[in-house]
Formats: C-alpha cells, structure tokens, sequence
C-alpha cells in the first residue's frame, strides 16, 4: 500500500497525508471511546476536487475509504474498522454562497455547525439545526447521518432543511446537486440517498440549507411533572395554546440531571424541587407580542388544573443559557460517570410514556437495581435512553449484558411501532440490530442502492448495512 499512500501525498501534499500511529489515533477512535480501529493513513483534502482524487486514487487501488467529519458521531460510524483510508473532510470550510433572498447558505462539508449558524446570524438569518456538539460537530457529518438535535419539533431534522448537496461518488466523479430550489419535479429527489447514508454511497463536500427569518422573541421555561404522561399532556396544552411557536420540547429524568449536577461545574436545579421528571419548553416567534406572558398564562393553567408541579421561566438570555446547559452536558455527564448501554429511540409521541412505564417495568424484573438515564426530544418522540449500575463495581458486569438489554429495549420499541435509530444513526452499533427490525424488503432496497452505487463495497464498509 506504499504506493497509494505516495500517490495521496503527490495529490495532498506530504503534510496532510498522515501516517504516523500517534498522530491518526485521534482519528481512529469516536468520540466515546468504545470502537478503535486500525486505518491505512489519514487523508485530508481541502477542496472537492481533492477530495474526488483521493476517492479515485482508493477505488483504482481497491482501499476502501471512511468519511469523517469532526468524529463527533455515538454509533461508531465514522471510525475505521482496518486497513482503510480515513478522508478527513475538516479542511473544506468555504462558505460558497450567501443568498437572502433565497434564504439559503451553500457551505462546505466541513464547516462546524456552529460556524453556520454563526454565518446565517450574520445576515440577520436563523439556521435552526441545534445540538449540543454543535462546536465542533461538521455540517457534512449532520448531513450523512440525518442528525435531529432540540428544534426538530418546529423546523425538521437535517434532511428537512437541505435543499441541495454535492457528493463525491465511490468511482471519484463528483455530482453536484447543489440546487436552492424548493421545487424540483425532475425526477427521482437523488440528495435523499445520500443525506443519513453515513458515507455508505458517496462523501457529501457541500449542501445547500435553508434560512428562517430570526425570532423577535424566545422565551425559556423549565417545569416539574409527576410523570412522563404529564409531560406529554403539557406538550399538548402548549401546542394548542401557542401552535408552531414551540421551538423545542425536551423531557429530563431525575438521575440525568443528577449526574448533571454532579459532574458540571455551576450547575444546579433550577426549582430544587427534588422532581423525578421535568421538562425543558422553548418557545419562539417571528412577530411582536408577548410571548413571555403566553407562555406564564399556559404555565400557571396548567399548575391550577394538577398538570405541573412548579415552573420558572427564564428571565434573562443567562438564565436561559444556564437552563439550556443542564439538558446540553447530560451526554458530557454519562461519560465522565462511566460507560452506559445507550439507545436512541424514537416512538409515536402518543405512546412516549408508555414505552418509559413498560421499559422500566422489564428491566427493573430483570435488573433490580438498575440506573435509568431517560431524557430527550419528547416534542418530536426521540429518547436518548441510557443504563447502567449506580456502583462502579458492578458496572463492568452489567455492561457485559448488553446483547440481552439492547434485546429488551429494542423489541419494546418495535413492536410499539418505533425505530432503533432516531437520531444518531446505525454506524457499527445498531448495524446488526437494524437486519432484525428491519422489514427484508427494505433491507433489500437498501442492499440494491448499495449495489448500483458502490459495486465494490468500498465506501465506509462494516457500516449500516
């Protein structure tokens, strides 16, 4: 393989084909800790056409390649199995093009989320995709895995907000479809194969994404609840009461926040209330009013019917910050406590606290003193549902039963008409997982996809299918 690596070095430049082990390890591992593997080299491109001669240069050597952002993925989907070749997309961070009266932002694969959002407020414009890695997680990788984040409830998830996108294919000829059209009636809509792909079929090096007018107001409230039932109840409430005005609508679990308040330096419960649940209500609007006054009206119904327990609305742009902080650093949390079995659920909104009622009921028979970790997009139906034993001791054993509690959740899951995967993809994790659930028909689909694109099954193998 000497010769591919010189061949990438002629293209790339010497410094930016890295080899050396020390100097890929950061690159051969996700960002949890749990999948590490072994890669040719590292390859880092600047531009499309660098990255096209890298895929090209792999596929005439038959080296199977792995995209990767800003490794910011749980699902071990941008980590190397062995021997490929890591394509780093980190250096493509060009803004292409800026068009308001469109309201949409063409940028390159690996610029951060952040620096989006930082560019689209720039022009006085919002774009909405939010989530916690957002400083250092790429557009590219939001883009291949469909990422979700808090807003999903009013503005859609990444493939609702990208209009068009350009994509090197496994043979190294680039399609660029970067359109900014919201109507286009020419055929099979291609973008869709490759947004939530996880680089199975193509590397994305651009997008096109949509901008919304700024919100004039946004209001942060944080309520206790008796149960998860509740929740969902007050969801409802808001909803009829301010409609499309809620932005987001998070639901958090005693023991997540508790180990946010355990390991997050300044944190502290906002009510002190001691609740076993509560949630986190975002609102916003576009027009004037008094939207802070709306959101205290539904609130304190709410409270005189039995509907919630006790509520704070923020009053300042800090306190919502800090509010917003104790759901963003539940993730940084569980990973200083230690490792967790982790699951990314989605159901009907309907069936959100049944599934939680049903789910601790089978685990709690199976594993008594079981630590559950439940918090997440209520609004939209996604729970990041975690386990794991509160005493370090006995978690190493515990972890060893995943294969049996995956099984538990899971099945739960799918026979309440949910998926395994809502937002943070199948990557290494839940690949076999998904050939259970999965009905084979699509399963066949998606292998035909698989096979008219990349014949030779070079792009990201051992990943989703």
């Amino acid at each position: 393989m000497t010769i591919l690596v010189d061949a990438l070095r002629r293209a790339l430049g010497d410094t930016h084909v890295i080899t050396a082990a020390e100097e890929m390890s950061t690159y051969c591992s996700d960002w949890r800790g749990r999948y590490r593997g072994d890669a040719l080299c590292v390859a880092r491109p600047v531009n499309t056409e660098e990255v096209a001669a890298v895929v090209r240069l792999c596929a005439d050597a038959g080296v199977p390649v792995v995209p990767q952002g800003g490794n910011t993925g749980l699902c071990g989907g941008a980590t190397p199995c062995g021997g490929e070749v890591v394509v780093s997309l980190g250096r493509l961070r060009r803004v292409r093009h800026l068009d308001i009266d469109n309201n949409t932002l063409t940028v390159e694969a690996g610029c951060t989320l952040a620096e989006v959002q930082q560019t689209a407020l720039a022009a006085n414009r919002l774009f909405p995709l939010s989530l916690a890695a957002e400083g250092s997680a790429t557009i590219g990788g939001n883009l291949s895995t469909n990422a979700g984040g808090v807003q999903v409830l009013r503005y859609g998830n990444a493939r609702d907000l990208t209009l068009g996108i350009e994509v090197v294919l496994p043979d190294g000829r680039i399609w660029n479809g970067l359109r900014g059209l919201r109507k286009d009636n020419t055929g099979y809509d291609l973008k869709h194969l490759f947004i939530g792909a996880e680089g199975t079929l193509g590397l994305i090096t651009a997008a096109v994404v949509k901008l919304f007018p700024l919100p004039r107001e946004t209001v942060t409230a944080w309520a206790t609840v008796s149960d998860p039932a509740a929740a969902v109840a007050l969801l409802g409430r808001f909803r009829a009461a301010l409609g499309e005005r809620v932005t987001a609508f998070e639901i958090i679990g005693r023991s997540a926040l508790d180990l946010v308040l355990r390991h997050i330096p300044g944190s502290r419960d906002p009510l002190a209330a001691n609740a076993q649940w509560q949630v986190l209500i975002e609102l916003s609007d576009t027009l004037d009013g008094d939207l802070r006054s709306d959101a205290e009206n539904v609130l304190a119904e709410a409270i005189a019917a039995g509907a919630v327990d006790s509520s704070v609305v923020a009053a300042s742009e800090t306190q919502a910050k800090a509010l917003w902080a104790l759901r963003e650093n539940i993730s940084e949390a569980q990973r200083i406590e230690g490792i967790s079995i982790k699951h990314d659920v989605a159901l009907p909104v309907s069936r959100i606290a049944e599934f939680i009622v049903r789910a601790e009921a089978k685990l709690r028979e199976r594993f008594a003193d079981v630590r559950i970790v439940c918090f997440g997009h209520i609004g939209d139906g996604n729970l990041h549902y975690n386990l794991s034993k509160v005493a370090g001791t006995e978690n190493a054993d515990f972890i060893a039963n995943a294969p049996q509690v995956n099984r538990l959740v899971h099945d739960l899951v799918h026979g309440m008409e949910g998926s395994i995967s809502a937002e943070h993809g199948l990557g290494q994790l839940k690949r076999e997982e998904n050939r259970r659930y999965k009905d084979p028909v699509e399963i066949e689909l998606m292998r035909t996809v698989k096979s008219a694109l990349d014949p030779r099954g070079l792009m990201n193998p051992g990943k989703v299918l």
